[in-house]
């Protein structure tokens, strides 16, 4: 006879010891959970006591597994994912996704698309995270993510190519018209240089002028594309991005190629996302429309 799960421990301390084995410290852990930091080591405590081994080492300034808390953790993780996806059966939600973008992404390419998304997909409740980090997909809630670089983007993630990244540098057409053609190195040097967080000014100077040195001694620095071509539409410089994030700007006239070349990267716009997403049709629909706007940018 079933007599029941008597030999469990508490689930609110296995739910604590689950977030403690992300963050392997008490104190992210109370913050995330919303409770004292006290309570996190008293459940840790009370947790080992009643299993009767060391599930972490303690050092000086983080918390690791244990050989045994580590096989431990990945089980409990398991346990949860089983317990979360049976009341999503259960307790079916409306269509939702959350789409990880950097902040140039949402900005330049994202915002001014998503009329049209909301028009396509009017049943799909999106949420837009604008953010430079890497995501953990489980566990922040996030169904898919645009990322920049080359894949593999992590174990478990397949990525899709969005749109190959070419650089172009742009400039409002008032500077062009007062230092001139920025293809003459004499004149080039008279414009501020707008750097961003890629750092492809030096590789693009060389693109452009090979086997030239040439010393430029103005320069504003951004940590961000976006912000560096904020500054390129007040007339402040010349900035690099990629030609998709300008199309509007360029179309209008409000910046113009500072050269008509544009230099190619080995690297590009990624959708990513788990083979196993947690809601799979949603995720599918939201990645086709994404591409058919990357395609639709291109003619």
């Amino acid at each position: 006879m079933n007599q029941g799960f008597q030999a469990l421990p508490s689930l609110n301390a296995l739910r604590v010891f689950e977030a403690v084995t992300r963050h392997l410290n008490f104190r992210l852990t109370a913050e995330e959970l919303g409770v004292t930091q006290g309570a996190v080591a008293q459940h840790i405590r009370g947790l080992e006591a009643s299993l009767g081994l060391k599930l972490f080492d303690r050092l000086p300034r983080t918390l690791a597994l244990t050989a045994a808390g580590a096989g431990y953790a990945v089980h409990i993780r398991q346990a949860f994912e089983l317990i979360d996806e049976a009341t999503r059966t259960l307790r079916p939600e409306p269509d939702r996704l959350t789409l990880s973008v950097t902040p140039t992404f949402a900005s330049r390419w994202m915002l001014p698309r998503l009329p049209a998304f909301t028009a396509a997909w009017p049943d799909i409740d999106l949420r837009v995270l604008a953010s430079e980090r890497l995501v953990q997909f489980h566990h922040e809630g996030v169904d898919l993510a645009v990322r920049y670089g080359r894949p593999p983007f992590g174990s478990g993630l397949e990525a899709t190519l969005l749109f190959s990244q070419t650089v172009l540098a742009v400039v409002s057409p008032a500077l062009l018209a007062q230092h001139g053609d920025a293809a003459q190195p004499e004149n080039c040097l008279r414009y501020p240089l707008l750097h961003d967080g890629h750092h492809l000014w030096p590789a693009f100077l060389a693109f452009m002028f090979p086997g030239q040195s040439l010393q430029h001694q103005h320069h504003l620095r951004f940590n961000q594309t976006a912000l560096a071509l904020e500054a390129a539409l007040s007339g402040q410089g010349i900035a690099l991005t990629s030609p998709h994030f300008v199309q509007n700007d360029l179309a209008s006239g409000r910046l113009v190629p500072a050269w008509h070349r544009e230099m190619p990267v080995d690297a590009g716009w990624y959708l990513v996302a788990p083979r196993r997403p947690r809601e799979q049709a949603t995720v599918s629909a939201v990645r086709a429309w994404l591409l058919s706007q990357a395609e639709q940018s291109k003619d």
